[in-house]
């Protein structure tokens, strides 16, 4: 996103120049060979040579990838919502004074494609043929845009630039433009925060993160258009009823594993800010002859939110509080033109707000509503009913959001660590004897903290009667030379090496090997496999550029609940048999609150020749074990008497592909493995 809201502005800021500056005969010629020069770059790919570093930023190596893939088609079509609707309002077409319905139109097609993405291109498609079909669509726009280029020429009373007096006199006011940057940086923000809090939790697939995007989308085509009932004042009601559920959400009084449902709600919630900030937007437009200004205006506002969200949160915060922070921003759009920000209606809103505050439990630990939905609609309710009660005085309410976000800004009590990365939060914390390890909002390890000091006992999935221990001290696991693990947590299976043994760990988030290291807050690698090497990268980039042959190579690789799917295909399945001997043992770590992976990876090793067992190993409920959690796991190998002997002995179960399509780089369809719609199924 922040890639593509940079090359939106210097679109727009192309799009200004050429309409200001240059005749529109040649506003045409120029507009049509950058896009004849933008064809070089099809069909849109990526270098095989390329490869991701880890010593290096991601963010950075991300960026540059995008530009040297797509950066010129993107920066054509980037320019196109501006300079289309200059040219109209040449044209002496029919509202050829107040062209800005046209951006309402460009997004319905924005809407359309970004919906037809995941529903139809992704699962029916792939991503071949996809960019085969997108570029015949750039051939085809190419000849569109000159069509609307000659009638604006013919319908035009006067081909010649502007001159610069004329270009003084529209110029806006610099207040007037840095209003604009901020109205449009609180809706990007909130939709890029809303993406990540969705991506992380059900995995970042086209259709998690479209609905945000595509709500994003709805509310530009509904604010820019005609509709004289729709007004920023219509909004402020609706507006405020979406700040106070905005604010219960962000809470947590629903509760950490309530995902899908949370997702759903952040969805109406966007939809009335964004609404509201770009009717605003809509009722703020200057002239025609102003409106590249506008846009330019609206897209560094957008871009800001990108570089805050992707960039600078991620390195002034410990903590994912985009939203928050957001979301306090946009209780500030209802002070636009109101002027009644004093002393007194800031101190009687932060009078009001102390008692939700304890209804919150963000005051000495006093929590008077416990979480889950029932509580959470009741502090929604009384919320709103303090708010609603303020509706005319805004600062406030500005008060009262500003005294329950904030505090998300402070560390959690008891933790050890908390920081973040690229790929997410990191938090360690003490809980009841237990030492804990939280990454996003799934549990990424932990050890009891009676055992510092000595030789620890693995503990959540890897605890030894669970099934990936199952495997590791077989017999076989026992006999094994080599081990590779994928994903390194807190590094419990270290534990299981014997001095044997040559361990290695492949991580692509390096803060997770700076905590699975650290002796003060984990001692299951300085205890257990001090000398056994961590990979940094891309466990798939890396494994190929390597020369490692194991005998039992386990794949955990996961950042709360999202599926890394290019790790879950034909192609490295493929790859990671090359890293085993001929009778090693492949083992998937699949524990999953939303997807079930045994059918997609059966289909893979069916393909392959491979033969696969599963387990879903549940804790008794009786069962004394501290720290233990039930997992999924399956197995694949091509020795078929080694997955056998795990079948006998009463554990696994042996599964066979349902000859379904298989997974590959190309064409994936997670949805396919969504929980819900099979259980639908049944």
């Amino acid at each position: 996103m922040l890639f593509f809201q940079v090359v939106l502005i210097v679109g727009y800021i192309y799009a200004h120049v050429l309409t200001k500056w240059i005749p529109l005969r040649w506003q045409l010629v120029t507009h049509l060979a950058l896009w004849a020069a933008a064809l070089t770059y099809l069909p849109l790919s990526i270098s095989d040579g390329w490869s991701y570093d880890a010593s290096s930023s991601t963010a950075l190596q991300t960026l540059k990838l995008f530009a040297l893939g797509v950066g010129l088609p993107f920066a054509v079509l980037s320019a196109n919502a501006p300079l289309l609707q200059a040219w109209y309002s040449r044209s002496g077409g029919p509202s050829a004074d107040d062209p800005y319905f046209l951006y309402s139109a460009s997004n319905v097609g924005s809407l359309l494609a970004l919906l037809a993405f995941p529903l139809l291109a992704d699962p029916l498609l792939g991503a071949s043929a996809t960019s085969k079909i997108w570029s015949i669509g750039f051939v085809i726009f190419g000849g569109l845009m000159a069509i609307s280029g000659l009638i604006a020429l013919r319908g035009s009373s006067s081909v010649i630039a502007p001159i610069a007096a004329d270009i003084a006199k529209s110029t806006p006011k610099m207040k007037q433009i840095a209003t604009w940057i901020v109205i449009a940086f609180v809706p990007s923000s909130l939709m890029l925060s809303f993406t990540t809090k969705a991506s992380t939790d059900l995995g970042s697939i086209p259709l998690i993160w479209v609905v945000p995007l595509a709500t994003y989308l709805l509310s530009f085509i509904f604010a820019f258009a005609k509709l004289k009932r729709l007004s920023a004042k219509s909004l402020h009601v609706p507006m405020i009823l979406a700040l106070a559920t905005g604010v219960v959400l962000l809470s947590n009084k629903i509760g950490h594993h309530s995902g899908p449902i949370v997702f759903l709600l952040y969805v109406p919630v966007l939809f009335v800010i964004a609404l509201y900030a770009h009717r605003l937007l809509y009722e703020m437009r200057p002239p025609a002859e102003q409106l590249t200004v506008f846009y330019i205006a609206l897209s560094v506002g957008g871009a800001f939110g990108g570089l805050f969200n992707s960039i600078l949160a991620p390195l002034a915060f410990a903590q994912e509080v985009e939203a928050q922070l957001t979301l306090f921003l946009a209780s500030g759009l209802l002070l636009i033109g109101k002027g009644t920000v004093t002393p007194r209606n800031l101190a009687i809103g932060l009078i009001v707000s102390y008692p939700i505050l304890l209804l919150f439990g963000m005051i000495d630990g006093v929590d008077l509503i416990a979480d889950g939905p029932l509580s959470a609609l009741v502090a929604t309710a009384m919320l709103l009913g303090a708010l609603i009660l303020f509706r005319s005085q805004p600062a406030r309410i500005v008060a009262i959001i500003a005294a329950l976000m904030l505090p998300v800004l402070w560390p959690h009590k008891g933790s050890l660590l908390q920081d973040r990365s690229f790929f997410g939060t990191h938090r360690v914390y003490s809980e009841a004897g237990l030492r804990i390890y939280q990454n996003g909002t799934t549990l990424h390890g932990l050890q009891l903290e009676s055992e510092f000091g000595e030789k620890p006992t693995p503990k959540s999935y890897f605890y030894p009667n669970g099934p990936i221990a199952q495997v590791i001290t077989s017999d076989f696991g026992r006999d094994a030379d080599s081990i590779g693990i994928i994903g390194l947590g807190v590094g419990a299976l270290a534990c299981y090496k014997l001095p044997s043994q040559e361990w290695a760990f492949f991580e692509i988030d390096a803060m997770v090997d700076q905590v699975a290291r650290d002796p003060s807050l984990f001692t299951y690698i300085s205890e257990c496999a001090p000398n056994s090497p961590t990979h940094l990268g891309d466990a798939r980039i890396v494994l190929a550029q390597t020369d490692y042959t194991f005998d039992v190579l386990v794949l955990d690789a996961y950042s709360s609940d999202a599926i890394p799917l290019h790790l879950t295909t034909e192609e490295a399945v493929r790859m990671y048999m090359d890293r085993l001997v001929d009778d090693g043992i492949l083992v998937f770590h699949i524990t999953n609150r939303y997807y079930d992976l045994v059918d997609p990876l059966a289909r893979i090793a069916g393909k392959l020749g491979l033969h696969t067992a599963s387990q879903f190993h549940q804790i008794e409920p009786d069962s004394n074990e501290l720290g233990a959690h039930e997992s999924h796991v399956m197995i694949a190998s091509q020795d078929q008497s080694k997955i056998d002997s795990f079948v006998e002995s009463g554990k696994w179960k042996a599964v066979v592909s349902d000859g379904g399509e298989p997974w590959t780089d190309d064409k994936a369809n997670l949805l396919s493995a969504l929980k819900l719609l099979k259980d639908n199924k049944q």
